[in-house]
């Protein structure tokens, strides 16, 4: 009997260390999206106001607005900016894979220990 309080004591002591180091909310822990920010570099409130000024002067008077494109069809120029744009994220996403692969190593652990104790412990309850 004391051999089976003293495993328990010991277990209870296991568990009170990792919940001391917050390791369980670490180890179920999934990362939220990233967040959108955009901050414009330069605003002029007094060129806004001028430039909608003019807009309604132009609208008033009936002048059409000069067209600064050649009149082709407008043609995205985004092959590869993707992958470019994706190559600074490869640091997360290699330490999302490193905590991915510890927890998987701490789980399959675990289990193994738990199957041991189970099949293979002179434990009896």
């Amino acid at each position: 009997m004391k051999n089976q309080s003293e495993y328990i004591f010991r277990i209870k002591r296991i568990f009170a260390e990792i919940n001391k180091t917050n390791m369980i909310g670490r180890f179920f822990h999934l990362p939220g999206a990233k967040k959108f920010n955009i901050s414009p570099r330069f605003y002029n409130p007094d060129k806004e106001e001028r430039e909608e000024r003019e807009r309604k002067i132009k609208e008033e008077l009936g002048i059409k607005e000069e067209r600064k494109d050649s009149g082709q069809p407008f043609r995205p120029n985004v092959k590869g900016q993707f992958r470019r744009a994706q190559e600074g994220f490869s640091k997360s996403s290699g330490n999302a894979r490193r905590a991915s692969n510890t927890r998987l190593i701490v789980l399959i652990i675990i289990l193994t220990l738990v199957f041991y104790l189970f099949f293979y412990s002179d434990f009896t309850f």
